[in-house]
């Protein structure tokens, strides 16, 4: 997930930013398709289910990734992470007011110490352009996917979300593409490539965990573990585009990892019964 960043970044060079992203994510969708199809899993019966699995593509997949990469026009990628990565603390927040979910104490300060930690990592540094607005989209928009997955998604079958809210997602991106861009696209190795590695890695792959992770854990828990795509992005900065990297890479990262450990605190086991004492 962290590399996608740099990766889109370079894409943005040969494709403008919605119709990267759509085609990548239709690409991804018709391949999962195909392959739920071939495997038998089973598929929604009811209209409603078909619904859930739409708007949860046009939150989690349309809505971020369009975001983000539109913020990547005028803002840096370092930047688009360290907004669309508030999205932990927005999941606890959203969580916490909509669907009544319980967080402690030390659980809010692992989110935000989680979250200082991303800033530190990328520099601590966000100008205030368009893309920022963009870069704060995509995170409001993440914290909703969340939720909805977690909330719909325990009745559907993983591969199958996965596949038809890329698709879906990814539909809504090439509209929006067509109404919205002036759509270029150069086709060469460099940018096949880009093509590539963003549609399976970055796509298949990343989600099908994400949405098994969120099926089957508390999604703020699962969420603070976002905070490491941040850290990743900086090093694969360093390596593909020759960003810098200083003390606060490992700072931030140091506060990253803290935070991911207190968001994931066991809770106090109930005091073991005493021989001889009643309960």
């Amino acid at each position: 997930m962290g590399s996608s960043f740099a990766v889109g970044k370079i894409g943005l060079v040969h494709v403008s930013p919605l119709l990267l992203v759509g085609i990548r994510f239709t690409i991804a969708g018709i391949l999962m398709a195909i392959f739920v199809k071939l495997f038998r899993r089973k598929h929604p019966q009811r209209r409603a289910e078909w619904l859930h699995i739409l708007v949860i593509g046009f939150f989690q997949t349309a809505g971020v990734m369009g975001c983000i990469f539109l913020s990547l026009r005028t803002i840096t990628a370092g930047e688009s992470a360290i907004l669309t990565f508030t999205n932990p603390l927005l999941v606890v927040i959203f969580g916490t007011a909509a669907l009544g979910i319980r967080y402690r104490i030390v659980q809010w300060g692992g989110v935000l110490l989680g979250f200082f930690g991303v800033f530190i990592t990328m520099g601590s540094q966000v100008t205030l352009e368009v893309g920022t607005l963009f870069g704060f989209g995509s995170a409001v928009s993440w914290a909703i996917g969340t939720l909805l997955i977690k909330h719909w998604g325990i009745q559907l079958d993983t591969w199958v979300l996965t596949a038809y809210q890329m698709l879906f997602g990814g539909l809504i991106l090439l509209i929006a593409s067509s109404l919205l861009e002036t759509q270029r696209l150069a086709l060469n190795p460099e940018s096949l490539f880009i093509i590539f590695w963003l549609a399976i890695p970055a796509s298949i792959i990343q989600f099908a965990i994400w949405f098994f992770l969120l099926q089957n854990g508390n999604p703020g828990k699962v969420s603070a573990f976002l905070f490491l795509a941040p850290f990743f992005g900086v090093i694969t900065g360093w390596l593909i585009l020759g960003e810098q990297v200083g003390v606060s890479l490992i700072v931030g990262g140091a506060l990253i990892f803290t935070g991911i450990f207190l968001v994931n605190w066991p809770e106090k086991r109930q005091q073991a019964a005493i021989p001889g004492k009643a309960l």
